[in-house]
């Protein structure tokens, strides 16, 4: 598989783990403090969803150089890459965050 698609799909599951992951934790934590575990999970996925999205593109000075040669030294193909990679990540963290309400809603309405 070459790099191009290999990293599209690595940026969309990274997005989508951190969003699930953190609010998984946030859920255990939740638990612990006794707190609302379903209520916390909601608010973490909601909050971090661009720093998700700034964690699959791997820290955003790297895609700002890239979008700079892109721009200033005329490589379109670059820009089109890292916009592609921009919008699979966005893509991935709201799949996470969707994901994640769609345990809340499936939770509210087994405890209600």
């Amino acid at each position: 598989m070459s790099t191009f698609p290999s990293n599209i799909i690595y940026n969309f599951l990274i997005a989508f783990g951190v969003i699930v992951g953190a609010s998984l934790f946030a859920g255990l934590g939740a638990l612990i403090n006794d707190h609302p575990p379903l209520k916390s999970m909601f608010q973490i996925a909601s909050s971090i969803k661009i720093w998700a999205v700034a964690v699959a593109l791997g820290g955003t000075f790297s895609t700002f150089e890239i979008l700079e040669k892109g721009i200033f030294k005329g490589e379109i193909r670059s820009i089109i890459k890292q916009a592609v990679y921009v919008v699979v990540a966005v893509i991935g963290a709201n799949v996470g965050y969707g994901f994640i309400r769609l345990v809340q809603r499936c939770g509210e309405t087994m405890f209600k």
